[in-house]
C-alpha cells in the first residue's frame, strides 16, 4: 500500500510541476529576485543570502526548499550579474528538485527619476525520483499473486532528467516605487521522467510591485526613529490554471522588521476554492552588515491541519554606505 501511495504521490509531483508549481516564497520582498531576474545588482554592491522553506509538515507531504544567491554590481557595464540555487524536496516520495540559474540585468537611465532593467536568465535543472521502493503495474501477477523483483516499465529506468530552463523579465523604478514584469520557462521545456511530449512546464508570469513611504514625512512619529518607513507590495502570479494575488505591508525601524502578508486565490478554480488561502507575518532582525528574517504562514483553507509554512533567511551585504542612482530607499529592506 505504502508503494502505491508513493506512486500516487509521485504523479502528482510531475502534474503540479508541469502546472504551477514553481516555489514561491513568502519573503519575496526580501529577495525579489526570485520573483524577477531584474533585481540582479539592484542594490548596486555586492550581496549574498540564504533562506529555507519548511511547508505543511502535519500533512505527511513535508516540501522543505532552500535558496541561496549572490549578486553583485559592475560599475563599468552598468550591469548587475548574480548566481543563486534552488533546491526543493518533498520527503514522502523523495522528489527531489535542483536548479542552478544565472542572471543578466542592465541598468538604463530613461530621465532624471525613472529606471529600466531588462534582465535574462538562464538555469539547468536537474531533478530525480527514487523509484526503487515502487511496485509498477507489470510486477504484479493477478492470476498467481505475486509480484516480480523487476519492471520494464520506463519509470523504473528513467528515474532522473535534467533540462535547460530560460527566463526573462524587467523592473522600472524611481526612488520611491518600482514596477515588474517577468516570464520564467520561455522555452517550456520537457519536464517528463519519459520521452512525453506533452509534459511541458507552463510559462510562469509574475507582474510586482513596490512603494516605500517614508512616515516621518505625513505623521508625527513621536519617539519612533526618524528613519521609519511602510513599504506596501504586491506580487501577482499565474502559471497555467493556478494564480495567486499577495498584497502585504512592512513597517521598517532602524533594526526592526514587522510585516504582514494576505495569500489570495483570486480565480478560484472551482466552487470549492478559497479566495484567501494563507496570511503570512514576518519579523527581521538587523545587525551591522547580516539579516535575519523569520515568516509563519497561517492556513486558513480547508486543505486540513498542516502547521503553516515557516521560512528562515539570513542575509550580508558588503557595503551598506554605498549610494546607487535610482535605488528605491526601502532598498534597506533587501541588505
Amino acid at each position: 500500500m505504502i508503494r502505491q501511495l508513493r506512486l500516487i504521490c509521485c504523479i502528482i509531483c510531475v502534474h503540479f510541476s508541469a502546472n504551477g508549481q514553481d516555489p514561491i516564497f513568502s519573503q519575496y520582498f526580501l529577495f525579489p529576485e526570485t520573483m524577477n531576474p531584474g533585481f540582479s545588482g539592484f542594490m548596486e554592491t555586492t550581496y549574498l543570502g540564504i533562506i529555507h522553506r519548511s511547508q505543511w509538515p502535519e500533512l505527511g507531504l513535508k516540501l522543505d526548499t532552500q535558496y541561496g544567491f549572490m549578486n553583485t554590481w559592475i560599475e563599468g557595464m552598468n550591469s548587475g550579474v548574480g548566481v543563486n540555487i534552488i533546491s526543493h524536496k518533498e520527503n514522502f516520495a523523495d522528489y527531489r528538485f535542483t536548479q542552478v540559474n544565472f542572471n543578466y540585468a542592465y541598468r538604463v537611465k530613461l530621465n532624471d527619476e525613472w529606471f529600466f532593467r531588462p534582465a535574462i536568465e538562464y538555469g539547468l535543472v536537474t531533478k530525480s525520483y527514487d523509484f526503487s521502493d515502487l511496485t509498477l503495474q507489470d510486477q504484479i501477477n493477478i492470476s498467481s499473486g505475486s509480484v516480480l523483483l523487476s519492471s520494464i516499465d520506463p519509470l523504473a529506468y528513467n528515474d532522473k532528467t535534467t533540462y535547460n530552463d530560460f527566463s526573462a523579465g524587467m523592473v522600472f523604478n524611481n526612488e520611491s516605487f518600482w514596477f515588474g514584469l517577468s516570464m520564467k520557462h520561455l522555452n517550456r521545456p520537457n519536464i517528463s521522467f519519459v520521452k512525453n511530449p506533452d509534459a511541458k512546464l507552463e510559462r510562469f508570469f509574475s507582474f510586482n510591485t513596490g512603494y516605500e513611504i517614508r512616515l516621518s514625512d505625513h505623521f508625527d512619529l513621536f519617539n519612533l526613529p526618524y528613519e521609519t518607513s511602510l513599504l506596501i507590495a504586491s506580487n501577482y502570479m499565474q502559471q497555467g490554471d493556478f494564480n495567486r494575488l499577495d498584497l502585504g505591508a512592512s513597517l521598517l525601524f532602524e533594526r526592526l522588521i514587522l510585516g504582514a502578508t494576505v495569500v489570495s486565490n483570486p480565480n478560484k478554480i472551482n466552487s470549492k476554492s478559497h479566495l484567501v488561502t494563507s496570511l503570512n507575518f514576518l519579523m527581521g532582525l538587523q545587525y551591522e552588515k547580516f539579516r535575519f528574517a523569520f515568516s509563519y504562514d497561517a492556513n486558513v483553507s480547508r486543505i486540513g491541519q498542516t502547521k503553516g509554512i515557516f521560512e528562515f533567511s539570513l542575509t550580508y551585504q558588503f557595503d551598506l554606505n554605498i549610494k546607487c542612482f535610482g535605488c528605491p530607499n526601502y532598498g534597506r529592506l533587501m541588505h
